[in-house]
């Protein structure tokens, strides 16, 4: 089937779109729309080879955003007529193993599951209303982030819980980001000139949502997110791993509900909650006491979960950065695997500060365990998959 698929990754403070065309590999369009729910937020269209079409404007909401990307469309082109639209879902539960067409009962069972990804599920949900409304009759795909995941063994996934909390309610592990580990665990393969099922791999998908996975022979071994995204690193504004007591603690001595506690969780910690910004970038700029902390912070976790899946892997054939922190960030890179050198990890300085958008090695050509910047193109996983199911 020829003709462009829209993608729309409508993430928990953005949304990132872009028109692929996968046979030909021709992108005519792509776009951020970032910043939603703050005073200044920004969006930036690029078509052909003019200058981007940008706009900077305060979006309430991800249903503002996409009304803003419908007209960056309108005034820069091209014209808007897709064959699919292909969705970014966080949350698929166990239901979902693979890509599905979208209809009403696949659009419940999202709202069903919408309480283990309560900044995502939502706002995908808003990108697959709006899409139907504009494209009536277009095929909606949905390819979920916990797809991937699913082939966690048991002992990783089971929580020591109740037999009742893991029988009749479904709690357990699930992980996330396993669109972008499908596609950069390929290319990394690629890039090493190596197949795939012989590789034992992590890979740090860093932005501003964050997670370490362990991938052995192309499967997902073990991941630091849990049942809802909120576990594992420290993130943007996720406070990524704490006592699970803590909920209990704050309700008796400052009665806050377990709801009020898992928001301020999910969306006042992190990042933010350490250094007042959820952006990585500013947070390096600061270059004071408080984002010195934060950072150190950031980076230990990020080492401690690299040396226990090197343990539980057993060795590694490589350490793969992906995400916008992960692509970007040289610093935090460096950082994040100092100090282990006795685990064969090292990261030469020159080839990670040199500055690239490419897929390159950043550790001597002679290093034991390869360090890899792989970027992530979930928007062309995405469209591959719904490629594959509509035809």
């Amino acid at each position: 089937m020829a003709g462009d698929i829209l993608v729309l990754n409508t993430g928990s403070s953005s949304i990132k779109y872009e028109l692929v065309d996968v046979r030909t590999r021709r992108r005519p369009a792509r776009g951020l729309v970032e910043r939603i729910g703050e005073e200044r937020g920004r969006l930036t269209h690029h078509a052909g080879d003019g200058p981007p079409y940008e706009r900077e404007e305060r979006y309430a909401g991800h249903g503002d955003g996409l009304a803003a990307m419908m007209r960056a469309f309108e005034a820069a082109g091209p014209e808007l007529s897709p064959v699919a639209v292909g969705h970014r879902v966080v949350h698929g539960g166990v239901r979902f193993t693979e890509a599905v067409l979208i209809d009403d009962g696949v659009i419940k069972a999202i709202e069903e599951l919408a309480p283990l990804a309560p900044l995502h599920n939502p706002v995908n949900l808003t990108g697959i209303e709006v899409a139907r409304r504009a494209f009536p009759g277009v095929p909606q795909v949905a390819v979920f982030d916990t797809a991937f995941q699913l082939t966690l063994p048991p002992e990783a996934y089971t929580y020591a819980v109740p037999r009742d909390w893991r029988e009749r309610l479904g709690v357990r592990r699930f992980g996330f980001h396993g669109t972008s580990c499908s596609y950069v665990s390929r290319r990394a393969a690629r890039f090493l000139g190596r197949d795939l099922a012989g590789l034992d791999l992590i890979v740090l998908h860093l932005g501003n949502g964050a997670s370490a996975t362990a991938i052995s022979g192309g499967r997902s071994a073990d991941t630091s997110m849990g049942m809802t995204p909120l576990e594992g690193l420290v993130m943007g504004t996720r406070s990524g791993d704490v006592d699970p007591a803590l909920p209990g603690y704050l309700a008796r001595v400052d009665g806050m509900t377990a709801e009020q506690a898992e928001h301020e969780l999910s969306y006042a910690g992190g990042l933010l909650a350490l250094a007042g910004t959820s952006d990585m970038r500013e947070v390096r700029a600061r270059g004071d006491a408080e984002a010195g902390l934060a950072l150190e912070i950031y980076t230990r976790r990020i080492r401690k979960y690299v040396g226990a899946y090197y343990a539980l892997l057993g060795r590694v054939d490589a350490i793969v950065f992906t995400g916008g922190v992960g692509e970007h960030d040289a610093a935090t890179r460096a950082a994040c695997l100092s100090g282990l050198d006795r685990l064969g990890i090292t990261v030469d300085p020159a080839l990670n500060e040199a500055g690239s958008l490419e897929e390159r090695a950043v550790s001597p050509p002679d290093a034991e365990v390869a360090v890899l910047v792989i970027p992530t193109d979930e928007e062309w996983e995405i469209a591959r998959q719904a490629l594959d199911l509509i035809e």
